[in-house]
């Protein structure tokens, strides 16, 4: 992957995150980024035209749509997570066979919809190495999409997420212009815009296979007027090059996912690139990912890593480093079950019940952390408010 210059692709939405230890900031009419009281607003899209969208400091973003409560990915999750309050809803996306993009988070849907109870489809079952892991299921470049509009969605761990199995076979597998469609809809109805996180999904593995997701992705942004430098939402993606070849399709903002520290985006295994995520949120790594995108959403324990015996440890330079690179950051994922959490912030000893999540979020909150993916965004939304009122 090259390195070079992208004049007038950075922006506002990165100003704002530089000057977070003073505060929040507002982008004016005129396109002037202007220091703001620590409560109000920071805009989180990107100036241009006299457009102004803004998001609270910190944000909340539902996590697959309220993927703590109902199956991810589904209508219904995406309802509920706006019906609660959140400020921006996140959709991963994958190919069919026939070229549409449809709401998954992995192409794999053997642990997500009803596939395998479909004798019909029997055949699809298969074995493919995705990423460089092996996987046996049924994925979704293996149907058309009038296929998989045959199957419903399941809850992905109801061993965890019991309560969710209720709403099993409720939902189809939406396509994102189906998401599109209602989140203008519902834009209408609630008098302001839905904000959207994008996320390609193994863009790399679809490439190979004929079935590119930046182009289609980029058409759609476009038929809906969402591609501006000031649309309410960002794309998002674990390999760099998406962001990169995104970043000249569409001017929304761009957000480059960080998982752990020794491992490798797939794009740079595929081109034989060296660095892992650890040179990535290094300040030169930073610089880099700033000259095509405006922001990153590292895992958790990049902000704030966890001890040997699993309890919260002290913060990392990253929010510091990336700020001052311009960046935001949006980290993910808090949820409310015990397994999930820090082991000084469970309760009980069942791993399915909810720990002290609050904690969890005022430590991450503290940081100076743009945003923050929740599974359980109601948990979320009064944990930022807490926070915004104890500063």
């Amino acid at each position: 992957m090259g390195q070079e210059q992208q004049p007038g692709r950075r922006t506002l939405l990165g100003a704002a995150a530089a000057l977070s230890a003073a505060g929040a900031v507002t982008l004016g009419a005129g396109g002037t980024a202007q220091a703001a009281p620590r409560r109000a607003d920071r805009t989180t899209g990107r100036g241009g035209g006299g457009g102004r969208h803004e998001l609270p400091t910190p944000c909340v973003i539902a996590h697959r749509g309220t993927s703590g409560y109902r199956p991810e990915h589904t209508l219904g999750s995406y309802q509920l997570a706006l019906d609660m309050g959140a400020d921006i809803i996140e959709q991963d996306l994958v190919p069919t066979k026939d070229g549409h993009l449809v709401c998954r988070h992995e192409n794999d849907i053997t642990a997500t919809t009803d596939v395998a109870d479909h004798p019909e489809f029997a055949s699809r079952k298969a074995t493919k190495t995705v990423d460089g892991q092996k996987l046996t299921g049924w994925f979704t470049e293996d149907f058309t999409l009038k296929e998989l509009k045959t199957l419903r969605a399941k809850e992905r761990i109801p061993q965890t997420r019991q309560h969710n199995t209720l709403y099993d076979g409720h939902w189809e597998v939406p396509t994102f212009e189906e998401v599109l469609d209602w989140a203008e809809e519902q834009s209408r109805r609630g008098g302001r815009r839905v904000w959207l996180h994008i996320e390609t999904k193994h863009p790399t593995y679809f490439r190979e296979l004929g079935l590119g997701l930046e182009k289609p992705l980029a058409r759609l942004l476009r038929r809906y007027g969402r591609h501006k430098a000031h649309s309410p939402n960002f794309v998002q993606s674990f390999e760099p090059s998406s962001i990169r070849t995104l970043s000249k399709l569409v001017d929304c903002p761009g957000v480059v996912l960080l998982s752990g520290l020794d491992s490798r985006p797939w794009d740079f295994v595929e081109a034989n690139d060296p660095r892992t995520v650890a040179d990535l949120v290094e300040p030169e790594g930073l610089r880099w990912i700033a000259d095509f995108a405006q922001g990153i959403g590292p895992t958790l324990e990049l902000v704030i890593p966890r001890n040997e015996d699993g309890t919260l440890g002290d913060p990392t330079d990253l929010v510091r480093d990336a700020h001052a690179q311009r960046l935001v950051l949006h980290p993910y994922t808090v949820r409310n079950e015990n397994t999930f959490l820090p082991a000084d912030f469970r309760k009980g000893d069942d791993p399915n019940a909810y720990g002290d999540a609050f904690g969890v979020f005022k430590r991450y909150f503290a940081t100076g952390i743009d945003g923050l993916f929740s599974d359980n965004c109601d948990t979320a939304l009064l944990a930022a408010a807490d926070f915004r009122d104890d500063g």
